[in-house]
């Protein structure tokens, strides 16, 4: 072989890319039959879930029932019982309860599947910086949903007695407006306590700045209470201030931890300057 086809072949040679350690080389159907294996792992573990909660359905409702039962009891002179007005309600209430626990529950797993789908088209780099964030909006929500299951319903339905009893009502509940109350508020504070984590990542982005939050405070707490009258169901300030506190914690919070975003970024730029 001559010279020229020697030096030919090693330049194809070393021009040959090389896939990625991460990267599987997939065709567009084997593409599609892991996402199918990854839709079908979803609804099994949902399925598994809402199996799980139709059979121990006594002990899931007990435990949905908390907030109520401890708000009957600091009222000990008001009849609080649940009772049904439509002959359906009841099979409602087991679907709510089954399809909404389902969910909740299956959610982390199924988070963990898409991840297993996704994760061979990112690089080391990339898993580093949406690990972090998918552990810290799991926490959030958490927090938010914890925060609310234990707080803020038992208050609400406080402040609801107190009212029904100041306009001399009878209580008449129904499980499918406890249920709807409970669902509103514990989904929609864990997705509330979500907002911090979109201001650090807009910071990230380089779309907002600390010292943009920092001088528009008063703006935020304006929008913070305007969110705390959208989520909780009364409109009485106690329970809307109970919320609105710890939204501003976590607003103050996310300065911070945009703060350490950006002086990590000005030191990589500097870090590139320098060399």
């Amino acid at each position: 072989m001559s010279e020229p086809e020697k030096q030919s072949d090693d330049t194809s040679e070393s021009t040959e890319v090389v896939p990625a350690p991460r990267e599987k080389p997939m065709g567009f159907w084997d593409h599609l039959e892991e996402l199918r294996w990854t839709l079908v792992k979803s609804a099994v573990v949902f399925i598994v879930f809402a199996v799980l909660i139709g059979i121990y359905m006594k002990e899931f409702n007990g435990l949905l029932l908390w907030p109520y039962d401890y708000a009957r009891a600091k009222y000990p002179s008001v009849t609080m019982e649940l009772g049904t007005t439509t002959i359906m309600e009841g099979f409602n209430v087991v679907i709510q309860m089954c399809v909404l626990g389902g969910g909740v529950l299956a959610a982390p797993f199924i988070l963990f599947f898409v991840g297993q789908f996704v994760a061979p088209a990112l690089n080391e780099k990339e898993i580093k910086a949406v690990t972090p964030i998918i552990i810290s909006a799991a926490v959030l929500f958490l927090l938010g949903a914890t925060f609310s299951f234990f707080i803020l319903v038992p208050n609400t339905i406080g402040v609801a007695v107190e009212i029904n009893q100041m306009l001399g009502y009878t209580l008449r509940w129904t499980p499918g407006s406890y249920y709807s109350l409970l669902t509103w508020l514990v989904l929609g504070v864990g997705v509330s306590f979500e907002f911090p984590l979109i201001i650090v990542l807009l910071v990230w982005l380089g779309i907002m700045t600390t010292a943009f939050l920092r001088k528009y405070r008063r703006h935020a707490i304006v929008v913070i209470f305007v969110i705390a009258a959208i989520v909780t169901p009364t409109p009485d300030p106690i329970t809307q201030v109970m919320f609105a506190v710890p939204l501003y914690v976590l607003y103050e919070v996310a300065i911070i931890a945009g703060t350490r975003v950006e002086k990590n970024r000005t030191a990589r730029f500097a870090a590139k300057f320098d060399a």
